[in-house]
């Protein structure tokens, strides 16, 4: 078999419709990987599963509200009727939840939904396919995107630090539960990619994202497809419970 070889692999990946998750998918199919989008947008489902299959990818898609745990269920039963069985999870989904407020401003609701957006839906998408792989006594890989932000002080932003700090937490707690069942969990935390939405953030924090990387640049999207290949491959085996920073040396350089 050849190195990072994905023929015969299903893959979900959940906000895969655009950002990180679309270049995650992209890297799956080129490695020959079949590929299920989640996202809420049905327009944006197509559009992605239209790039993808140009790439020569089989791709499906499911519409689907992941903070609702039986929404998840429906999208899994869905994929696993579409493609016989389910491989790998790329719980990507997420958003940025409310900015430039103090904790003690944040409403009640906006906190609760950032929680759903970012750390529910990851439980409620990972549930079933544990379940599914345990039945199964299969093999497979479960990844989660966090964030440096995990990792660094974000103020004004409290509820994402919070999320994609949790996250991590499920990440070892899974890989503990789950590693003498030869499933994988890790988490990748990217730095400052470009994207649509953070191309649209404010100059001076573009400017400060620059200021802090050790190579000069920001990160892109296709910097994103090899270490989605890496960590759904067997090649990454004998990795569990770990948090892979991809952010130029952000996190290590002083300002």
């Amino acid at each position: 078999m050849e190195l990072f070889d994905l023929t015969h692999k299903v893959a979900i990946v959940t906000g895969g419709n655009s950002g990180i998750g679309l270049a995650y998918a992209k890297g799956l199919v080129k490695a020959g990987a079949k590929v299920a989008i989640w996202g809420r947008n049905v327009e944006k489902n197509e559009a992605a599963k239209k790039v993808l299959e140009n790439l020569g990818g089989e791709v499906m898609t499911y519409a689907a509200d992941l903070t609702q745990a039986v929404r998840a269920r429906e999208a899994f039963q869905a994929t696993k009727a579409h493609f016989g069985k389910v491989d790998v999870c790329f719980a990507n989904a997420g958003g940025a939840g409310p900015q430039g407020q103090r904790l003690h401003q944040i409403s009640e609701d906006d906190w609760n939904a950032v929680i759903n957006l970012n750390l529910n839906s990851v439980v409620n998408t990972y549930k079933p396919v544990i379940a599914d792989l345990l039945e199964r006594e299969a093999p497979g890989k479960l990844i989660v995107t966090s964030s440096i932000a995990a990792l660094i002080g974000t103020g004004f932003s409290a509820g994402y630090a919070t999320t994609k700090s949790a996250v991590l937490g499920l990440t070892r707690s899974l890989a503990v539960e789950l590693g003498n069942k030869g499933i994988q969990v890790n988490a990748i935390l990217p730095g400052y990619i470009e994207t649509e939405m953070s191309l649209n953030a404010p100059k001076v924090f573009q400017e400060a994202t620059l200021r802090r990387s050790c190579s000069g640049k920001n990160g892109t999207l296709d910097q994103m497809e090899g270490i989605a290949v890496f960590l759904a491959s067997s090649s990454s085996d004998f990795m569990t419970g770990q948090s892979i920073v991809l952010d130029g040396g952000h996190t290590i350089f002083p300002l």
